[in-house]
């Protein structure tokens, strides 16, 4: 299953200053002869092909009549007794990380999967478990189960160094007929209004891709991997020659976190909510171009804080690389490698200031996460409190009070009723909700109508509901 997004994007391409891009374009030249114009990719596709593989993920959900989701309905007829069930699968594809049998994907590849198979390109097939889940990226890390066999893997480009018109190979499993290799050329990068995961900050290809190919391979001529195939926009469910990779130094991340052992990914933690800059504020500030992120919020003893970073400070640069808008920083941000810290390059009073943010992850305690199992419209909906960690994975603002909903079973009476991941439970018949055992405690009481208060993309929404 590959995402669509309804784009028609047009984003400036972000590379390491302009002196850098001329420096790299000069290890490019056109062919001289008839003899290099019969050059063949035959030898890079031989040797990355073993690498990239077939990812076929199922799910069993019932076949749940409509009517069963009306309480009333429920009320006078009861469940129905057991629904049939159904077995849904997706296809997508897979790249192979690490000898040992890692494999990366798309997340949405494996969504909600009971059962993971991967299959190698000599047509042998293995059961899979998946390591690591992020959501985030839209990445997943699985591994193949019952071997003990050397895999041959790809080595991972730096996505940094990719310049529009360079050379790519796409290998994917387009529409489940086997392995197949397109190419094209690099035709944007830092697409940053795709839509599809929390780092926008795509790698754009003509490369043909197609449904099918979501996880599979985007490499360069030297063979190594530059980014992992996401996403295409279409009008008509087939190639239209855009199509958007996540870069290889994201996918990198995900990985080393899946080899450490952990279950989430670890990332640096700002501790800043960041803006767009506008053409009215580039104005207010006396800006030539509406280019940087502007810090719209700090929060008390965070990294940012603790570095310095203030309220209407304009970064424009980490660690020389240029900060056009806080698609491009969060990307550059989260690449970092913990430990140590990034140096920001920060416009404040008409005057560059170089501040060092600390790289380390935002602290998790007081989480208190907990299932709500009670008869009520929060029925089967995972709630934690908002600890920093928790704000940040759920792109929530710091300061937010409530308890939020960090997951949905399907099935589940919160889903049913209209309940979202993200959402913030602020007050419940008119009790304030702080933490999730005063939510756990309010949903012991019975009522007859359920007046609750949400917050959902920072917008208030007052519900009532049938008990």
């Amino acid at each position: 299953m590959l995402r669509f997004s309804p784009i028609a994007a047009a984003v400036v391409v972000c590379v390491a200053g302009f002196s850098s891009a001329i420096a790299l374009a000069q290890d490019r030249r056109l062919p001289v002869s008839p003899t290099e114009l019969k050059l063949s990719y035959a030898p890079i596709v031989q040797r990355v092909q073993p690498a990239v593989v077939n990812v076929y993920a199922a799910k069993t959900v019932q076949n749940r009549n409509p009517l069963l989701d009306d309480p009333i309905f429920r009320r006078f007829f009861g469940g129905g007794g057991p629904q049939p069930e159904q077995m849904q699968r997706s296809l997508g594809s897979g790249v192979m990380v690490d000898p040992s049998g890692l494999v990366v994907t798309n997340n949405h590849v494996i969504e909600g999967a009971d059962q993971v198979k991967v299959s190698l390109s000599d047509k042998r097939e293995f059961e899979a478990e998946i390591v690591l889940k992020d959501s985030r990226t839209d990445l997943a890390v699985l591994r193949l189960k019952d071997t003990k066999e050397k895999f041959p893997t790809l080595d991972f480009a730096n996505s940094d160094e990719l310049l529009v018109g360079d050379v790519v190979l796409a290998i994917g499993n387009p529409f489940g007929v086997g392995q197949t290799v397109t190419h094209g050329i690099i035709s944007a990068l830092a697409r940053t209004q795709v839509g599809i995961t929390d780092y926008q900050f795509f790698i754009q290809t003509d490369a043909a891709i197609n449904p099918g190919n979501s996880g599979g391979a985007l490499v360069d001529m030297t063979g190594k991997l530059v980014g992992i195939n996401t996403a295409i926009f279409s009008r008509s469910g087939g190639s239209q020659g855009i199509g958007f990779a996540i870069p290889a130094n994201m996918v990198r991340v995900v990985v080393a976190s899946a080899k450490s052992g952990g279950k989430a990914v670890k990332r640096p933690w700002l501790g800043a909510r960041l803006q767009a800059v506008t053409p009215e504020i580039a104005e207010t500030l006396g800006l030539k171009l509406p280019n940087g992120a502007l810090v719209a919020n700090v929060a008390a003893g965070s990294p940012a804080a603790r570095a310095g970073l203030k309220l209407s400070d304009l970064i424009v640069a980490i660690d020389g690389q240029t900060v056009d808008d806080p698609n491009a920083f969060d990307y550059r941000f989260a690449t970092r490698p913990l430990g140590g810290g990034a140096q920001v390059d920060v416009q404040r009073g008409g005057k560059t200031l170089k501040l060092t943010i600390p790289l380390e992850t935002a602290p998790d305690t007081g989480r208190d996460e907990i299932v709500i199992k009670s008869r009520s419209p929060f029925q089967g909906a995972k709630v934690a409190n908002i600890s920093p960690a928790v704000a940040e994975e759920l792109r929530l603002d710091a300061n937010t009070e409530g308890v939020v909903v960090t997951d949905l079973a399907d099935d589940a009476t919160a889903a049913s009723v209209g309940f979202q991941k993200g959402d913030v439970i602020v007050a419940v018949n008119n009790q304030k909700i702080a933490k999730t055992s005063d939510l756990e405690k309010a949903t012991r009481e019975s009522a007859r109508l359920w007046r609750i208060i949400v917050v959902r993309g920072g917008q208030q929404i007052n519900v009532t509901l049938g008990g």
